[in-house]
Formats: structure tokens, C-alpha cells, sequence
């Protein structure tokens, strides 16, 4: 009788090992641009309307994914000693949540040809 149990058990222990595995591929978090715009409002009160506010702040809009996700989660992790309030905002959000808004702001052109002072070049 044991051995039925432990021989009709191996399967589905097999399964549990399997889905295991495969989870962590099915945690990756897709989120809705308006997900995406709604996390991204928290962002207007210091880098303005879409991440292209001029000056003391830096411009989000248009700078690369990779820069922005890089700096996002060295802030999260306190891997940086120059934040003012950002490691305390990063640390609001999950790390796929960072990496979404760095994509988002990315993908902003960062000149508005409608918006007055347009003109002005974009901090780097």
C-alpha cells in the first residue's frame, strides 16, 4: 500500500515541481496604459505633465528606458546617496512598476511644440 501511495504520488509531486518552476514567468506583471498614466501622475507635482518639466528637476520625457529604470531602482534600493525625496517615492512602488514608468516616460517625446517655452532644451 505505501509504495502505490509513494509510486501515485511521484506525478503529481512532479506537477507541483513543474508549476513551481514555471511561476515566477507567470508573476511578470503587464499593466494597461491607464495603469501605466495613473502611476505616472504621481510623478507630475515635481517633473511636470508627462516628465517634461524644465529645470531644477530633471526632464523625464524621452530620456532611455534603461537610464531611467537604473536610477528608479537605485533609488528604491538606496544605492544612491543624491536622492532628496525619490528613494522614499521609489520605494512605493514594485520593481515592475518602475520599470513600466521608465518604459512610459521613455516613449514621451520630450518637446511639446504646443506647450509655451517649448523651446527650451530638456535637462539630461
Amino acid at each position: 500500500m505505501k509504495r502505490f501511495i509513494r509510486l501515485a504520488g511521484m506525478p503529481l509531486l512532479g506537477l507541483l515541481l513543474f508549476t513551481g518552476v514555471a511561476s515566477p514567468g507567470l508573476a511578470e506583471e503587464s499593466f494597461s496604459s491607464e495603469q501605466v498614466n495613473l502611476m505616472a501622475s504621481a510623478c507630475a507635482n515635481c517633473h511636470g505633465t508627462d516628465g517634461r518639466l524644465v529645470g531644477s528637476v530633471p526632464t523625464l520625457a524621452g530620456r532611455p528606458a534603461a537610464v531611467l529604470e537604473a536610477r528608479l531602482l537605485a533609488f528604491k534600493h538606496n544605492e544612491t546617496t543624491d536622492a532628496t525625496i525619490m528613494d522614499r517615492i521609489a520605494k512605493g512602488f514594485t520593481d515592475e512598476e518602475l520599470t513600466a514608468l521608465a518604459g512610459h516616460f521613455a516613449a514621451i517625446d520630450p518637446v511639446d511644440d504646443d506647450a509655451p517655452g517649448s523651446e527650451q532644451e530638456p535637462q539630461q
